[in-house]
């Protein structure tokens, strides 16, 4: 064999390994799952006990509301949002409350107040969602707003000022 030949088997052992390191880089990056996607891989009960898959929001502004029904500023917040929903529903953006809180408590909660958005029970898991959606506090309530894109476009940590919720759905 002459130089040129080893010269070229040479290369073109060298693009063949590097073409398996970048696809097997990109099938990682690829199924390595963000924590909007975690969040929308979950089935969690809803205030009726029955099991739902928040899958069911894919690709939809959402604004997901992470609550307590022993935290007051939380319970504070929800008759806004209830309100808010019913101004959101023509523009297909949905609200969601995901309770860390006892499925007994949720659906007692739920059947108490006429809430105009789905609740579910996160139980004490979602506190670890909350985290990976950036709540490094761990505070409630914590609210995130979720594009159709999947990313998160902004959190919300403590009670709502519903102007600037508003004005963040808004530029959705």
């Amino acid at each position: 064999m002459t130089r040129r030949h080893l010269f070229w088997a040479g290369f073109a052992v060298l693009l063949a390994a590097l073409g398996s390191l970048w696809i097997a880089q990109g099938s990682r990056a690829g199924s390595r799952s963000g924590p909007v996607d975690e969040l929308l891989s979950q089935s969690m009960k809803d205030s009726a006990g029955r099991v739902q898959s928040l899958g069911q929001w894919r690709n939809r502004p959402l604004v997901v509301n992470f609550w307590a029904t022993w935290c007051a500023p939380c319970v504070k917040e929800i008759p806004e949002l209830s309100a808010l929903q019913t101004q959101l529903t023509p523009h297909h953006i949905q609200i969601i409350g995901i309770g860390i809180d006892s499925p007994e408590n949720i659906a007692e909660f739920g059947k108490k107040y006429n809430i105009a958005y789905p609740l579910y029970t996160g139980g004490m898991d979602a506190s670890e969602l909350t985290r990976k959606l950036g709540d490094k506090e761990g505070g409630l309530p914590f609210t995130v707003v979720i594009g159709r894109d999947g990313k998160v476009v902004r959190t919300f940590l403590g009670k709502l000022k519903m102007d600037e919720l508003r004005a963040e759905l808004d530029r959705l």
